[in-house]
């Protein structure tokens, strides 16, 4: 992946990807109009991709609100496309070409003279039948430490209550390390990247309701460049055994190696290693 020199003062990495939840069209353009002027202040390019919503609404909806969207269009730092045009383009959904997306886009961005490139992605898609959608879970999950961390990038992941199931909403969410907006009840089972290391966060109950939450953060822990990848439970009540074997087959397939570094494991995990000490080899259970 191409490296992109970052801008010397930018806001953490832990608070540049945000979900931002809604449930009215007064909502959808506050936080629209405040993250497109904050963007075009900075000298950063900004980018929306639409979904479910006209372009032409976006740009009005900015010029209504006072901000110059017309002047920005044409100098090149502010532009509305759609998801199907960028990353549903293809024949499917695919985390790893959207991951290098980002990093072309950020060079490209940068290399016009931008101090950076904020984006907002409307998510309805994502609960739609599209191939590969299965995999958006897996996708957020890798954005902090694969994008966000390494780029000058903001990205904000919109996600409109009236267009969504409630459970959607809870885990797509929860997966960002920070949020904006309404406020959204705990899923059953919450993944969450750490923010201070490579790895995630697991909170609530892993059972078999929860089999696509865990099979999404397997994939996204395997997928983890880092040579050393921690798996923090501590807030995790329960996790059966089908979880733990897709976790531990995850960690044994990693590409970088190493073992998983799995934190604060729950007792229901421990008794289940001594059940099937088998799952054991690719995980390193530590006490804090």
């Amino acid at each position: 992946m191409p490296t992109v020199a970052a801008p010397s003062e930018r806001e953490p990495a832990a608070g540049r990807h945000s979900s931002v939840v809604f449930a009215d069209d007064r909502e959808w353009a506050h936080h629209l109009c405040a993250f497109v002027r904050d963007g075009l202040e900075r000298g950063e390019e900004v980018r929306y991709v639409a979904d479910t919503t006209e372009p032409g609404r976006v740009l009005a909806t900015l010029a209504d609100a006072g901000i110059d969207a017309e002047g920005a269009a044409a100098r090149g730092q502010l532009s509305v496309s759609t998801a199907a045009g960028t990353y549903l383009a293809g024949a499917r959904f695919d985390p790893d070409a959207a991951i290098e997306g980002w990093h072309a886009a950020v060079e490209s961005s940068s290399a016009r003279g931008h101090r950076g490139l904020r984006v907002i992605g409307e998510m309805a898609w994502g609960a739609r039948d599209i191939i590969g959608a299965d995999r958006l879970l897996e996708y957020e999950l890798r954005l902090h430490h694969e994008v966000f961390e390494p780029l000058p990038l903001t990205g904000w992941c919109f996600y409109d209550r009236r267009l969504l199931p409630e459970e959607y909403v809870n885990v797509l969410a929860g997966a960002h390390p920070a949020h904006r907006g309404d406020p959204v009840d705990g899923a059953a089972l919450q993944v969450a990247p750490l923010t201070d290391r490579p790895g995630l966060l697991m909170a609530g109950s892993a059972g078999y309701d929860m089999r696509a939450v865990v099979t999404a953060a397997a994939a996204a822990l395997k997928d983890t460049p880092a040579e050393r990848v921690e798996l923090n439970l501590s807030a995790l009540r329960h996790l059966d055994a089908a979880s733990l074997a897709t976790l531990a087959g995850a960690a044994a397939d990693r590409p970088a190696g190493g073992a998983l570094r799995v934190r604060h494991a729950p007792p229901s995990l421990r008794r289940l290693l001594d059940l099937f000490p088998e799952f054991g080899s690719a995980l390193e259970v530590v006490d804090r």
